[in-house]
Formats: C-alpha cells, sequence, structure tokens
C-alpha cells in the first residue's frame, strides 16, 4: 500500500498551546509527583516488578517511581508505531512526520438512529453499520470497540463486540474490555484470526484501550490489563480521563502535570513488563460543568487541553491518542455540527497522532453515525485549511495575465483546482438554494448508499466460520 494511501494531511500550519518553559515546568511537576507525592498502584504482578527493581510500597501505601526509572522507559519504548488492517496492510503509520489518524466507536450504550434522529439502545446488529459506515469513509482510520451492547450479557459483551467487528471492519481495530478474562481472550482470538500471536505482534491489527483512575490511582483492573497486553506485545494506549475541578485541579498547568504523572506511570509499567511494548500516551483533561454537574464532551475548555497535551506527547517523543468529533447533545443538530467542526479543526492544528470518539454525543452514552458521516465530510474540508501556504511566488504567471485578465483557462489553474480545493459531498455551494435544509437528507442518503453496496461481510467463509464458533462458545458459556 503506498504511503498516500495510509495517509494524505498535510499539516504545515505552526500551531502551539504551550511555550518550551511551560512544557519544562509540566514535565517537572509529573516527575516530582512521582518521586515524592507517587501513585496508589494495586496488583500483585506488577508490585513485584517494581519491587525487583527495589521500588515497594512506603507507609502511606504509594509507589514512589525515581525520574531515573522513567527516563528508561522513555528510552526503551518505541518511537514509531505501525497499526495494520486483519488483511495485512498498513493502516496508520505513527512516527515523527506528524500523522493524524481518525477513529469511531463501533459500540456505545445506545445508537443515535440514522434513519429517524433519535437515540435507542444499541443492539449487536448496530455494529455491522458503524462498521461499515467507518470502512468507507476515507477518514476513518479505525473503529474502537468497548462492548457496551444493550442485548448482549456484561460478562461476554466485549468479545462478542470484537468479533462482530472482525466481520466488517477490515480496518484496525481499537478495543477495550469490561474485564481482564476478556482482554486475552479478545487477544487470542485476533491472534487466531491472522494465524498465530507472532504475526499478530509482527503485524498488529489491533491496540488496547485502558485507563487509570485519576488523581494518581491505578487499580488492579488497570494495571492487570497493561500486564497482558505488554506481555502480548500488543499496542496500548493508556489515557486518563479527569474532570478539572473534581480529579483534577482547575489550574491547567497542574493538571498536565497529574495526567502525564500518570501516564508515565503507565509507560514505567509496560516497559517493566515487556521492555519495548508499543505505548500509546493519551490525556482527556475536561471540566465539570458546574451548573449541570456533567463532564463535558465537547466544551473549549477540553480540546484546549487535548491540544496541550498532544504537545507534552511530542515532547516526551511518544505518539499522542486525542479526542475530538465529540458533542454534548443527545443527537445530531446545529450544536452537535459546530462542536464538531471546531474540534476537528483544533485536532488538526494539534500534534495528536491518533484520534478517537468521532460521533460520539451525549456525554459519551451514544454513537452518532450521521455525525460521523458529516465529520468525515469536515475532515477533507479542513485538509485544505491545514495544509497553509506552499510554494513560491510566480510573478510569470501575472505577467501573461497582464491587467483585467483572468486565470480560468491557466495551466496553473487547471491543475491546481482539483487538488487544492475542497468541494463538499454533504454541504452545499449551489449558485441557488433550498429554502430548507437538505442537509441531513444527503447524510441519510450517503448511509444509505454505504449499506446498499457494501450488503455482507468481506471476511473469508473460513474466517466467518471461525468468528461465528467463537460466538457461539461466548453465548453457550453464560446461558
Amino acid at each position: 500500500m503506498k504511503d498516500r494511501e495510509i495517509y494524505d494531511i498535510e499539516r504545515n500550519i505552526q500551531f502551539n498551546v504551550l511555550t518550551s518553559e511551560m512544557k519544562e515546568k509540566i514535565n517537572e511537576g509529573a516527575l516530582t509527583i512521582l518521586e515524592t507525592i507517587g501513585m496508589k498502584i494495586s496488583g500483585e504482578r506488577i508490585l513485584a516488578k517494581f519491587a525487583e527493581r527495589g521500588i515497594v510500597p512506603g507507609e502511606d501505601g504509594m509507589i514512589r517511581i525515581p525520574r531515573s526509572l522513567v527516563q528508561w522507559a522513555l528510552e526503551a519504548v518505541p518511537k514509531e508505531i505501525t497499526l495494520y488492517g486483519a488483511d495485512g496492510n498498513p493502516r496508520m503509520k505513527i512516527d515523527k512526520s506528524n500523522r493524524v489518524y481518525f477513529g469511531t466507536h463501533n459500540d456505545m450504550n445506545e445508537i443515535v438512529d440514522y434513519k429517524t434522529n433519535k437515540s435507542r439502545p444499541m443492539l449487536l446488529k448496530d455494529i455491522e453499520t458503524m462498521c461499515k459506515v467507518a470502512s468507507n469513509c476515507e477518514n476513518i482510520d479505525f473503529v474502537l470497540s468497548v462492548g457496551l451492547i444493550d442485548e448482549v450479557d456484561p460478562r461476554i459483551q466485549s468479545q462478542m463486540a470484537f468479533i462482530e467487528s472482525c466481520k466488517y471492519m477490515e480496518k484496525t481495530i481499537n478495543f477495550s474490555t469490561n474485564d481482564v478474562d476478556g482482554l486475552q481472550e479478545i487477544i487470542d482470538i485476533a491472534a487466531e484470526l491472522v494465524g498465530g500471536h507472532d504475526k499478530l505482534v509482527e503485524k498488529p491489527f489491533i491496540f488496547n484501550y485502558c485507563e487509570p483512575i485519576p488523581p494518581l490511582t491505578h487499580p488492579f483492573e488497570s494495571t492487570e490489563k497493561l500486564y497482558v497486553v505488554a506481555s502480548n506485545g500488543i499496542p496500548t494506549v493508556y489515557m486518563p480521563y479527569c474532570m478539572m475541578g473534581g480529579t483534577s485541579p482547575m489550574d491547567r498547568p497542574t493538571t498536565l502535570a497529574q495526567c502525564f504523572s500518570e501516564i508515565l506511570c503507565g509507560l514505567v509499567i509496560t516497559q517493566l513488563v515487556r521492555e519495548g511494548t508499543p505505548f500509546i500516551a493519551g490525556s482527556m483533561p475536561s471540566i465539570i460543568d458546574m451548573k449541570s454537574t456533567i463532564a463535558s464532551y465537547a466544551c473549549p475548555e477540553f480540546h484546549m487541553m487535548v491540544a496541550a497535551s498532544s504537545e507534552m506527547a511530542d515532547y516526551y517523543q511518544l505518539p499522542f491518542y486525542g479526542t475530538c468529533g465529540t458533542s454534548d447533545v443527545r443527537t445530531f443538530d446545529q450544536q452537535s455540527a459546530g462542536e464538531i467542526s471546531y474540534q476537528i479543526l483544533s485536532t488538526l492544528l494539534s500534534k495528536a497522532n491518533i484520534v478517537h470518539d468521532m460521533g460520539l454525543h451525549d456525554h459519551c452514552i451514544n454513537i452518532c453515525p450521521a455525525a460521523v458521516v458529516w465529520a468525515n465530510d469536515k475532515i477533507n474540508g479542513f485538509k485544505s485549511y491545514v495544509r497553509g501556504v506552499q510554494g513560491e511566488v510566480d510573478l510569470d504567471l501575472i505577467r501573461d495575465v497582464g491587467p483585467g485578465g483572468n486565470y480560468l483557462s491557466e495551466d496553473n489553474t487547471l491543475e491546481r483546482f482539483r487538488e487544492e480545493v475542497w468541494y463538499p459531498e454533504i454541504e452545499t455551494r449551489r449558485l441557488t438554494t433550498t429554502t430548507e435544509s437538505e442537509l441531513y437528507g444527503r447524510i441519510v442518503e450517503r448511509i444509505d448508499t454505504i449499506l446498499r453496496e457494501n450488503p455482507g461481510s468481506k471476511r473469508s467463509q473460513e474466517q466467518i466460520d471461525f468468528l461465528n464458533k467463537k460466538a457461539e462458545e461466548l453465548l453457550a458459556r453464560v446461558k
């Protein structure tokens, strides 16, 4: 696969939230937190790994991590990661070239039915819709399988969601699990699908998502998941989601220091388990809305802090996992369209590498396929913006046309108007427009076309039989 096929976004505009001095202050704060305040870490296996380095809990039960160990982990972790599709083709190449890739959820508690624009419980069959939409949106590079389907037993939700994703998604699959046991089972299913664990490590088409609990807490469920993915050599995201004023300070630099102390702790854990484990830093510092008590997914403070976090990850030379394309309203409307649009631009101006949550609505309760299609088109538009101004000033072109002329027939225009101008698929620029909005109707038509033209699974029959067998085994287990 040619490089352009896996990446065609040029980010040439210089944009910074943090100064060099502020990055140094945040780094020093994070290291000081690790060394002097410490982390509350649970899990016998990972505590044993720290003990091998002579690090044991203090009288207060806190693990204090010296900066020398953090530095060792930063040197041990890979600086570049390539993620593949299940077909073995490279899909996402994270390196120093400032690439960015977007992803959506394929399951949540609820889904916004694209036909009615109303939220309802998410069903197993809806994963097929989300995977097909993601597969056919050129700017959606992965799906996040979380295991929250309404009709499936919670004990096997994560596995069932992953199996259904594998049937319809050829791009990369990000996944999280409800429990530790489900994590290893998903890795084993993925390995068998591609011919073994060695092949999965060589060309990973999956990567894991895991969180600590701010402030400064790494429970057994989190550390054990890090242990499992590191033992298997699977790339993982470690992402604190904090609420400024609640689980982190309202003070912005201090919140960033707290977040990165937690992230660096996760990095150390993965490298202690298996040196060289691919690790992706994530950070979601939002606010508590004191009027509603919700943690906003769409407030400007949140997305500014995500952009700042991407700069800190770049400071540490770690890939960064961000978030955008979200809304605090329940269904797709003018508010969500506006929120999604500014977040995409903020992300493209930032240093984020992998960006999840596209189309997430209602404070992380539902997923909206219509919003994903809208976001896909807006990414195309903002690609043109962040390409910036490049090249030389062509005075000969102006001389040739001269005063009062025009450039319509110039080769320069013919060569550039298709490549360098965005022509929207969902929005309209017709000379004569209607008196009422047709936008949502065009989105529905686009999704209808995707589902009509992609009627079945893209897997081989042998792979489908294997996945169906695994699903049957899981269902039998919980009867």
